[in-house]
């Protein structure tokens, strides 16, 4: 039996086709299965969807809520035993929901709580549509002010760009008119510079893409993330720099400011150098540290100072207002061993 979350709107067709059933009748159920509309079907075809599909959920194990009552985490729990961490974060009248892509991590940033648990294994696309039909569900339930569909940053757990093909199914799914019908720019996928997922970008149907920057020196980039030694922030910009975009589509370069290391006169002379001609918006991100960091979280005016150059030498710069670090559920924080 094959989980139903995983099929396309086309496969799905194709294969009640090929069992003797219309097209039609397969439309109508991939409708209102993920728009929750009733839509009239035959009952030797309920049947054969009976026989054929899973229709199993990642089970939600554990709820956290933060201090401001409106960040939520969820440990769910997928069917082979394992878990992930899926976060509701509020912004103005709607919700974003991060998903996980991988159980754990390979890439071992040493500035992420996640990459201390180490590579399990890939979720299949099921289980990232899962983790967004439990979260929007949630929301209608809890927060029905924020109804509307809510946007996705590929930022939980894992590398997105390591897991390709799930990924890409996964957005194809999300993308169907007939299903849950998000537009690409609902979607933003964050990467740490995985560079042959990266050079395959272009099959993402124009997702927004975020690149998890840091530092554009090597040295240190290769202290922070481990993969710049096998692919340097210099053939990542250059990659980036061929990346097909729509019109007025920026690129995020996340860019986590660490007490005393990386938001130096120093640092801002070389991302200028570095980075001229791309359409670039920095979202700076104040550490956020977790048991066991081997860094520490800025000044508040350290971080505004750092953002004020940056826009005056011609970038786009805002600062991510951590939201859920006091249940471990902001940026880099996530760990299912935590």
């Amino acid at each position: 039996m094959q989980n139903f979350y995983n099929y396309s709107l086309s496969e799905f067709r194709n294969l009640t086709v090929l069992h003797g059933y219309k097209a039609i009748h397969a439309d109508n159920f991939y409708t209102s299965r993920y728009k929750n509309i009733e839509k009239s079907l035959p009952e030797n075809y309920k049947s054969f969807l009976s026989k054929e599909f899973d229709f199993t959920l990642p089970e939600v194990n554990k709820v956290q809520v933060a201090t401001d009552a409106t960040t939520v985490k969820f440990l769910t729990k997928l069917e082979d035993g394992n878990f992930v961490e899926t976060v509701l974060v509020p912004f103005n009248k709607k919700y974003t929901i991060c998903l996980s892509s991988q159980v754990g991590c390979a890439m071992k940033c040493s500035f992420c709580f996640t990459g201390t648990q180490g590579l399990k294994r890939n979720l299949e696309a099921h289980e990232i549509i899962g983790q967004y039909i439990l979260a929007f569900n949630y929301i209608k339930n809890n927060f029905p002010n924020k109804f509307a569909a809510p946007n996705i940053v590929f930022m939980g757990q894992g590398e997105p760009l390591h897991n390709f093909e799930n990924i890409k199914k996964a957005i194809e799914i999300f993308l169907e008119v007939k299903g849950l019908h998000l537009g690409p720019r609902q979607i933003t996928l964050s990467t740490a510079g995985y560079l042959p997922g990266l050079k395959r970008v272009n099959e993402l149907k124009n997702v927004n893409l975020a690149l998890s920057f840091h530092s554009p020196f090597n040295e240190q980039r290769n202290e922070l993330i481990p993969l710049n030694k096998a692919y340097p922030i210099e053939d990542i910009v250059r990659t980036l720099k061929e990346v097909p975009r729509l019109k007025r589509q920026y690129l995020t370069f996340e860019y986590l400011v660490i007490k005393d290391l990386n938001h130096s006169e120093e640092h801002l002379d070389e991302i200028i150098k570095l980075l001229s001609g791309l359409p670039i918006i920095f979202n700076l991100i104040p550490f956020n540290e977790f048991p066991g960091a081997p860094y520490k979280r800025p000044l508040d005016v350290d971080v505004e100072m750092f953002k004020d150059k940056l826009v005056a030498n011609g970038f786009f710069a805002s600062i991510r207002k951590t939201k859920g670090d006091d249940i471990l559920a902001a940026c880099g924080q996530l760990n299912t061993k935590s």
